[in-house]
């Protein structure tokens, strides 16, 4: 059984997301309804609040899936919650081609979250527009990928000693 997704990233999706119990078009034009779920979709239909988690955690799972199969480093959950969001945003294609995906597989962890910021433009209209909502969700990204990535260093620290020799 894969690992969870960690509750941050969860959160974090589903502030970015928000929840629709109907269907409308999302700014890219496709027929989305829950907590940003696309599959099979048609405009007019309606879900309870209870399938939308369902949905929800299909997907996540689905975007771990690709993150575990794509990611040749460790990681930690909040590292792995990050990469699902943005999976889960951006789709498999634009993760395995990107720069962060190759920093993040040669072990320069900071780099790959710098990387993180880039990713903010989508197409309306026809035009790259830098979206508002797509920055801070890349910095709600990045930052749960970096602060865990500081928590992981604390851990992997020399341990504290448990016991101090009287002065002399």
């Amino acid at each position: 059984m894969p690992d969870p997704i960690c509750k941050a990233a969860i959160d974090l999706v589903k502030h970015f997301e928000g929840l629709s119990l109907d269907a409308y078009l999302c700014p890219a034009g496709i027929p989305t309804i829950g907590y940003g779920h696309t599959a099979g979709v048609t405009l007019g239909q309606s879900i309870t609040a209870k399938r939308a988690e369902t949905l929800l955690s299909r997907d996540l799972a689905a975007a771990a899936a690709v993150v575990d199969r794509l990611v040749t480093v460790p990681l930690n959950g909040g590292q792995r919650g990050a990469l699902a969001s943005f999976v889960f945003n951006l789709g498999r294609g634009n993760f395995q081609s990107s720069t962060l995906l190759k920093r993040l597989n040669m072990g320069d962890h900071e780099g790959a979250a710098g990387e993180f910021a880039r990713w903010v433009y989508a197409t309306v209209n026809g035009r790259k527009t830098q979206l508002p909502g797509l920055v801070k969700r890349r910095e709600a990204e990045a930052l749960l990928f970096r602060r865990n990535l500081f928590l992981t260093r604390i851990a992997a620290a020399d341990p504290m000693p448990q016991a101090l020799d009287e002065p002399a």
